[in-house]
């Protein structure tokens, strides 16, 4: 049984309801707008309106402690789980900017270092919407209800989810074995969610001093891979050559993604850009034959921007000795495996065997 307080902090709870729906809606919009901007991806944003059931189980084990409903803060509670624990910081700095934190209550659970903890590792923010953000004179609660909002990582929230359905749900003590093994688990996972930050981190250093590199024409020091190619294919190597064709009718260049290319070019034996970029000095010239042959004869007005890329790997593999069967090859990874494959190379082997290629 509830005592006449409980009694009158849910009949406000009834009352400011749609004061808290109406917060509810305001949060959930600002914090994803927030994340956008700031070109933040995470796993979720989610808010809550505590339901009337549980405010009286929670004031029916602790009601006197709260004077007034403005006391419970966590009646509307806002959470973000994030990819990796350096992306909680940076929201965390986010809100902050956004919002008015009542720092008294507001917790940082990752300082506490229990052994135990990492499932909860949470930040908590107690915040308000201050009146540059929302000021509706006929809605001034909305200024100063306060609400929860929660950060953790993707693993802080699953093995939070795990740990509270296996040691909370049965309502026994759990023998201290498994509560060992349960801590070395978790003691997993956080090295798992440090170690994630970190490999993101090194990655993106990598590709700034891959970017250097390529931006400095230092070709020969930089491995031939996803991240490099594309590096590579940003400071749109093929532009000259493709307006060279183009200009042979006047045509409009369509762009289309070159990521297949890597495949052929290692093929080719390409092991550094430097390769890449040697392979293209070498045969563009021939390329760019191989096309004016191709295109004299059609009035076509619109060209890919993958022909001076392609007609550069074609004129590669025929004077390597690839031959048809070389074309074949290539033909399927570019242009996915079908029958038309044989066809088109058949006619490119003709048409680069009268140009003498």
């Amino acid at each position: 049984m509830l005592d006449l307080h409980a009694e009158m902090l849910l009949e406000e709870y009834d009352a400011q309801l749609p004061v808290y729906q109406r917060l509810e809606t305001v949060v959930q919009q600002t914090l994803e707008q927030a994340l956008e901007r700031n070109g933040i991806i995470v796993t979720a944003v989610s808010t809550r309106i505590k339901t009337r059931e549980s405010l009286e189980g929670k004031l029916a084990l602790k009601g006197n402690k709260y004077q007034s409903l403005s006391d419970i803060t966590d009646i509307l509670g806002a959470r973000i789980i994030t990819f990796y624990t350096d992306d909680v910081d940076r929201i965390a700095a986010i809100a902050e900017q956004m919002f008015d934190v009542d720092w008294e209550n507001s917790i940082d659970k990752r300082a506490l270092h229990q052994i135990d903890s990492f499932g909860y590792n949470s930040l908590h923010y107690i915040c308000r919407l201050p009146k540059k953000m929302v000021d509706d004179p006929y809605c001034p609660e909305l200024n100063r209800i306060r609400f929860e909002l929660q950060l953790r990582t993707t693993l802080q929230h699953a093995w939070a989810s795990i740990n509270h359905d296996i040691g909370y749900k049965t309502g026994v003590e759990i023998p201290r074995e498994y509560i060992r093994r349960i801590n070395r688990m978790s003691g997993l996972l956080e090295l798992a969610d440090d170690e994630f930050s970190r490999i993101r981190t090194e990655i993106t250093d990598y590709r700034r001093r891959v970017q250097q590199l390529v931006q400095s024409g230092k070709l020969d020091d930089v491995q031939l891979d996803g991240d490099t190619f594309n590096s590579y294919l940003q400071a749109r190597p093929f532009d000259s050559l493709n307006k060279r064709i183009a200009a042979i009718n006047q045509a409009e260049i369509q762009e289309v993604p070159l990521d297949e290319y890597l495949r052929v070019f290692r093929a080719l034996g390409c092991k550094t850009l430097g390769d890449v970029h040697r392979l293209k000095k070498q045969y563009e010239d021939n390329a760019y034959r191989l096309a004016r042959y191709q295109l004299g004869n059609t009035d076509l007005d619109i060209i890919s921007s993958a022909v001076g890329i392609q007609n550069i790997c074609i004129v590669c593999i025929l004077s390597t000795g690839g031959g048809k069967l070389g074309l074949v090859r290539f033909f399927n990874v570019v242009n996915g495996v079908n029958s038309q494959n044989e066809a088109i190379a058949e006619l490119t082997y003709e048409q680069a065997k009268s140009l003498q290629l």
